[in-house]
C-alpha cells in the first residue's frame, strides 16, 4: 500500500487535476452536453463517467506500452501533444474550431460524450504528457477527481448553464484556455529540452 502511494504530493495532484479539468473543459462543454440531450433524448451521466473513467485509466496504464511499439519516446509524445494542447487553448481563448467532431446519434452517452468529448485525443495526449512530470499516483487521483466532477455536471447541467449563463461559460472557457496555453508552452519547453 506504501508503494502504491509512493511519489504522492498534493501540489503535484493539484496541478494534474488542474490540468486535466482545463483540457476535459466539462463546463465549457454544457451547451455540446444540452444539444446532446435534445438530439438524443437523455444522457446518462453515471454510464458516461464509468466509460470515461475506464478509456482514461486504460490510456494511463498501456498508453507508454502502445508508443513503445511504434518506437516513440514520452518526451516526443509529450512535445506532440503540447501542441495539441495549445491549438485546444487557442480554441477556447480565440472561439474558433480546429477540431470537428459529430454530436448526434443514439449512443450519445458513450459516443460523442465519453469519446471523444471527455475522454478524447487532447485527454489521452495529456495524460501521457503528465506521466513525463508526475508520479502516477496523483495522475490516477487527478482522474478520479475529475470523473467525480463530470458526473456531477453531468447530472446539473441545466442548472449550470442557467446560473452561468452564456456570458459566464464563455468567461470559464477564456480563463481556462489561457491555463491551458501556459500549460502547453511548459510542456513543449521542458520535454524539447529532454529531447535535445
Amino acid at each position: 500500500m506504501d508503494e502504491f502511494f509512493n511519489g504522492f504530493s498534493w501540489g503535484d495532484l493539484f496541478k494534474a487535476s488542474t490540468v486535466l479539468f482545463a483540457v476535459i473543459d466539462i463546463v465549457g462543454s454544457v451547451p455540446i452536453i444540452i444539444k446532446l440531450k435534445e438530439t438524443s433524448g437523455s444522457i446518462h451521466a453515471l454510464r458516461t463517467s464509468l466509460v470515461s473513467f475506464g478509456i482514461m485509466i486504460g490510456f494511463l496504464i498501456l498508453g507508454e506500452s502502445i508508443l513503445k511499439l511504434f518506437g516513440v519516446t514520452i518526451e516526443a509524445f509529450a512535445v506532440a501533444g503540447a501542441l495539441i494542447l495549445f491549438a485546444m487553448a487557442l480554441e477556447m481563448i480565440l472561439g474558433v474550431r480546429l477540431f470537428r467532431d459529430e454530436v448526434t446519434g443514439k449512443t450519445a452517452s458513450i459516443v460523442p460524450l465519453a469519446f471523444p468529448i471527455i475522454a478524447g485525443a487532447g485527454t489521452m495526449t495529456t495524460l501521457v504528457s503528465l506521466k513525463a512530470e508526475f508520479a502516477q499516483i496523483n495522475i490516477l487521483l487527478a482522474i478520479f477527481i475529475n470523473i467525480v466532477i463530470v458526473f456531477i455536471v453531468l447530472k446539473l447541467t441545466r442548472r449550470i448553464e442557467n446560473l452561468l449563463g452564456e456570458g459566464g461559460i464563455a468567461i470559464l472557457k477564456k480563463v481556462f484556455g489561457i491555463i491551458l496555453l501556459a500549460i502547453a508552452i511548459k510542456l513543449f519547453t521542458t520535454n524539447l529540452q529532454a529531447l535535445m
